[in-house]
């Protein structure tokens, strides 16, 4: 007689919304890969066109263009190594692992330190911008001009996506702390399965002698 196989634990609600989050900050590191190399461009030539009427030599707004381009390609390698990241980490908490549990609170503690700086500097060059001494006036107008080449949306932009994406990587850590999610993953925990007991052997009993068919005479 057979007996039907029970179900398999349904992933609880708080699994499926943080594995969401993730693959949405996988696409939009995808996103930002694309715009960040998109924009570069353009920025460098409104850089170029603005910078003719300081007094910066042609090596030295050479040097800021190169500056820019390598902090953009920086930023882009960042972006694009993420998301698989973020991906794989996203699919491997829908198979219920700890270790995956495990790995995706120290990507969200990295990436949360990382958005909070992000922001961090962004605020500091608008509350007190660097200054320069009266030796280094060129390379002051340089850098003055670097934030009026980029678009004017690209700033508030990048604002928006260090707050979402520190916001985002609490909202995963905070899911996957609730009781629903330990008891998925309490559930998936490997264990070495303990070996079948063998009942011990014990020697045959001794058997009496058999007795002669006939008494002795």
């Amino acid at each position: 007689m057979s007996y039907p196989e029970s179900a398999p634990p349904r992933r609880p609600a708080v699994v499926l919304l943080a594995t969401a989050v993730l693959l949405l900050m996988a696409v939009g590191a995808l996103a930002y890969t694309v715009v960040d190399l998109t924009v570069l461009g353009r920025t460098v030539d409104a850089f170029r066109a603005a910078a003719r009427d300081t007094s910066a030599s042609p090596q030295q707004i050479d040097d800021v263009v190169a500056l820019l381009r390598a902090s953009a390609a920086l930023t882009a390698v960042v972006a694009a190594l993420s998301a698989p990241v973020l991906a794989g980490l996203a699919l491997g908490l829908l198979t219920g692992r700890r270790g995956v549990r495990m790995a995706t609170w120290v990507i969200c503690g990295l990436g949360l330190l990382a958005g909070c700086c992000s922001v961090a500097v962004l605020v500091g060059e608008r509350a007190a911008p660097l200054r320069l001494g009266a030796d280094e006036r060129a390379t002051a107008e340089l850098l003055g001009l670097i934030s009026d080449a980029y678009p004017s949306w690209w700033i508030p932009l990048n604002a928006g996506l260090s707050v979402g994406q520190a916001l985002g990587y609490l909202v995963v850590a905070t899911l996957l702390a609730l009781p629903a999610a330990n008891a998925w993953f309490g559930r998936h925990r490997h264990t070495t399965p303990a070996a079948p007991s063998v009942p011990p052997a014990f020697p045959p009993a001794p058997q009496a002698p058999a007795a002669p068919p006939y008494p002795p005479r």
